[in-house]
């Protein structure tokens, strides 16, 4: 039978333990939560094979569950479980999209069923993946989980403007996650069953960008050889998120502000007009009040936009993020790449901490995907780094983009690797040694 990655969602602790010593005891890998945002949180942070749910998670219900995680963690299957049991329930569990229903109090051997069933089912499509070279679904960059207040402010705004209908300006540097973000918001708004479409605004010309966001009549322009929808009318219903913002072209601008107020738009060479029901989330890496001051970007478009900021922080001003996302994006490629590698070497993980990750999460993943794919399975080292990151650890210098806590480890590891004592370095850090200790184990270093 192949071993099973279980996540458990219930929010009665002896529940949860129970189902997780049962599901250890036959090899399988299993992680627990008791709440319905910690469940939503790890079906994207991870690949799980099957989940089993609880029906009443406190004030809210595991069916509504099913969707999210489904669209978040493909190729789930979701088990339902409840000690309310009827026909109704179990009706409505299965439209949902879960797999099967299991009434508490279950036996031991009504659970060995279930898993036999969905490690027979899990098997079956990893030969098929196998057979027509399908890669496993990575798992998104960023999960809604961080260990810095500022994302965490970040993740809790996100998630109260979810259940809006309001627009969203995401502000923050390029590579930071705002493409992430905006899915995560759309999947856990009133929208998430509907399409989630992207638009880079750089990426067109003026005459390209209006068709590619509103469509086109066939004969509107030379290439125009039949009609085209576009994205809002491909996005009815759903989210439509517009990337880099700050580049759209300044004619399509007002076009743009007229739909997000009236809901109306028009195809390019056609004069009728149409509506549609689409979220508008945009996202930038520039001042767009300074492109208003400039007279490049509308100021009533801008305050449009900007009815809820979200602002997302570098890389670098999230140093306790940075191992976490690099393990969870090992685990994806791993799994994208038939590997096993079993994590990074300890001077790796210095050299990531030290880092300024100036290409913010999108140069992180960059650099663990090219190691998976050149190593073995192994624990990725420096050599499998890129060679402006593996020469030698980045010395940061005054004045970098890096957060006072980054700045602070990497001066005292270099003071550390340049004493003889424990008590030498405390002198030159100006603290007592008893501090020098505790900052030593909260920074791991040996």
């Amino acid at each position: 039978m192949v071993k099973l990655k279980i996540l458990i969602v219930d929010d009665e602790a002896n529940i949860r333990k129970t189902l997780a010593v049962f599901m250890e005891s036959r090899g399988h890998t299993v992680t627990a939560v008791d709440s319905f945002r910690g469940a939503f949180e790890e079906a994207r942070l991870n690949r799980y094979d099957l989940a089993l749910v609880d029906l009443r998670l406190g004030t809210e219900s595991g069916l509504d569950l099913v969707k999210p995680m489904a669209t978040s963690c493909p190729g789930i299957k979701i088990v339902v479980i409840t000690a309310y049991a009827s026909i109704d329930t179990a009706v409505e569990a299965m439209k949902r999209g879960a797999s099967d229903y299991l009434t508490k109090p279950f036996t031991p051997a009504q659970l060995e069923l279930v898993t036999e069933h969905v490690s027979t089912l899990c098997e079956r499509e990893r030969q098929t993946e196998k057979q027509n070279n399908i890669p496993a679904s990575p798992t998104p960059a960023m999960a809604l989980a961080s260990k810095e207040p500022a994302m965490q402010r970040t993740f809790e705004l996100a998630s109260q403007v979810a259940a809006s209908e309001a627009p969203v300006l995401l502000q923050g540097e390029s590579g930071t996650g705002k493409t992430e973000l905006a899915r995560a918001i759309h999947l856990m708004s009133g929208r998430s069953q509907k399409p989630f479409g992207v638009i880079s605004c750089p990426s067109f010309s003026h005459e390209l960008f209006e068709s590619e966001l509103f469509g086109h009549v066939k004969g509107a322009f030379t290439g125009a050889i039949k009609d085209s929808s576009g994205k809002v009318s491909a996005c009815e219903g759903g989210t439509l998120f517009l990337d880099e913002i700050g580049d759209m072209p300044p004619s399509i601008q007002p076009k743009l502000l007229r739909f997000i107020q009236e809901r109306e738009y028009e195809r390019v060479g056609d004069h009728i007009p149409r509506k549609a029901d689409v979220r508008i989330i945009a996202a930038t890496n520039i001042d767009l009040r300074k492109a208003v001051a400039e007279g490049s970007f509308r100021e009533d478009l801008y305050y449009r936009l900007n009815v809820v900021q979200i602002d997302l922080p570098s890389l670098a001003e999230r140093p306790n993020d940075i191992v976490p996302l690099a393990e969870n994006m090992l685990a994806s490629f791993n799994a994208a790449n038939s590997k096993r590698i079993t994590g990074f070497t300890d001077e790796v993980l210095s050299i990531f901490r030290e880092y300024p990750w100036p290409g913010n999460i999108r140069e992180l993943r960059n650099v663990i995907e090219r190691a998976v794919i050149l190593s073995g399975d192994e624990p990725i080292g420096v050599g499998l780094l890129p060679e402006h990151m593996g020469a030698k650890k980045y010395r940061i210098r005054i004045g970098d983009p890096v957060s006072l806590e980054v700045i602070e480890e990497q001066h005292i590891r270099r003071v550390l690797e340049e004493t003889s004592s424990l008590q030498s370095a405390a002198e030159i850090l100006g603290i007592d040694q008893a501090t020098l200790w505790r900052k030593r184990k909260q920074l791991g270093i040996r």
